[in-house]
């Protein structure tokens, strides 16, 4: 940590900036003894202050104000402050050297030398990422004290707190970012310090730019680890929904066709029995096994209706909307633009969601009709289905119920998305966006 800038025989705030303002002008009157008074006497030219020697000491004293100012600033300070030189500063600050770990990122570096160069209570780096500041270091570490957006003002001043700085930073005129400090309690940025924090916010442009570019690619490497963790856990629910459906249609063939077809097998084998010891009642039994095959074949029809609905594979989508619409408990009114055939995954995908909203919708939202609108634009497939309902809060609402998670599901298996837009009293729509090209 560092140590307090101050020595403890100065008094703090105005007694240091008093005893440098003095020094200064003691400065400027030894200077103008020495050269107009000194250099009169040795040339000769007492009676009178000679111009020449006049403008000399002018000339001495313009040169000499600034480095004698920085030493006097460094004297009050006391020896125990440990600030670096400016020069020191701007020197690591552009060519990326480091004084302490070597593993430390640039904008942990970067408040560091600002904080250690302007004796501030903290300093900030904040950077530009997608368009919104975020802070992307603060020295020191535990310099949590201000987490709202910097607001850089004339006069390198910060309009979020009181003695608080702020300087934005830009390259080739976008911004990147902004340099934030907060100056000690009663203690001020010095004119020295006040120049290196200028320095320090105008060679931060390639810094800033090189950490904000890093920052985005952190960024976009989370967002795709999200999708591919969504996409896994997608794909996880789609296999246990095939190995459910996979076992109702062992159940289903089980339970209904397959007795249907067992029966008639085995009727089959008595008709062959009763044919030589009782024509009667064989043809009889006969007669009946028609009406038997009929069965077995409406069962399995019925089935196969709800794996995929033969107008689907027949027509295309819009006609298997339009039937499959007909047997919900609500009006249903499907509109359609410009829709052609699709690959078949999608208008499945499609379909099946259609399906699912217009049950949910039927079931949940307590509306009086509900509409559903197709249309094409050649690159993105758009289905919308808009209830009239008393729809809900979706920050009220946690998780995914599992209908819209098979939505999803079945958007995400032909890279397409649903979404959800509802506000209590105003009805839900749901939307699904698939671009056919992508399958």
């Amino acid at each position: 940590m560092r140590t307090v800038r101050s020595a403890a025989w100065l008094p703090r705030g105005g007694g240091r900036r008093l005893v440098v303002l003095l020094g200064l002008t003691g400065f400027v009157v030894v200077v103008y003894v020495l050269v107009v008074r000194g250099g009169g006497t040795l040339i000769g030219h007492t009676d009178s202050p000679s111009l020449a020697l006049s403008v000399a000491a002018t000339v001495v004293v313009a040169l000499s104000l600034a480095p004698v100012q920085a030493a006097l600033d460094r004297w009050v300070r006391g020896p125990g402050d440990g600030a670096p030189a400016a020069y020191d500063i701007l020197t690591r600050f552009s060519d990326g050297a480091s004084d302490g770990d070597s593993s430390e990122e640039p904008p942990v570096r970067m408040a560091r030398l600002l904080a250690e160069g302007t004796g501030a209570l903290w300093a900030q780096v904040w950077l530009v990422v997608s368009g919104r500041p975020t802070l992307a270091a603060s020295w020191p570490s535990d310099a949590d004290e201000a987490t709202t957006v910097p607001e850089p003002r004339p006069g390198a001043r910060d309009a979020t707190g009181s003695d608080r700085r702020a300087l934005a930073v830009a390259h080739d005129g976008e911004l990147l970012g902004v340099l934030r400090l907060q100056e000690r309690p009663g203690l001020p940025l010095s004119s020295v310090e006040e120049r290196l924090f200028g320095a320090l916010a105008s060679r931060a442009g390639l810094m800033l730019r090189l950490a904000g570019v890093r920052a985005e690619l952190e960024r976009q490497h989370r967002d795709l680890e999200k999708r591919e963790d969504d996409l896994t856990a997608s794909r996880e629910r789609l296999i246990g929904a095939q190995d459910a459906e996979r076992r109702r249609l062992e159940r289903d063939l089980h339970d209904g066709a397959q007795q249907h077809l067992v029966a008639l097998a085995v009727n089959l084998r008595l008709v062959q029995t009763l044919t030589q010891h009782a024509p009667e009642r064989a043809t009889d039994l006969l007669a009946r096994q028609g009406d038997a095959a009929t069965v077995a074949i409406e069962t399995l029809s019925s089935l196969s209706r709800g794996i995929y609905p033969r107008l689907l594979s027949d027509k295309g989508l819009v006609p298997a909307l339009l039937s499959g619409v007909t047997a919900s408990a609500i009006p249903v009114t499907v509109t359609a633009d410009g829709a052609r055939r699709l690959p078949a995954a999608v208008e499945a995908a499609l379909y099946f969601c259609c399906m699912e909203a217009v049950q949910n919708a039927a079931k949940h939202s307590g509306a009086a009709a509900v509409a559903v609108r197709l249309s094409d634009d050649r690159d993105t497939i758009h289905l919308a289905v808009t209830d009239d309902g008393t729809g809900f809060d979706p920050d009220s609402v946690h998780g995914a119920g599992a209908g819209l998670s098979n939505m999803r599901d079945r958007l995400d298996a032909v890279g397409g998305t649903v979404t959800v837009a509802s506000l209590a009293g105003t009805g839900t729509t749901v939307t699904a966006l698939v671009s056919p090209e992508a399958v």
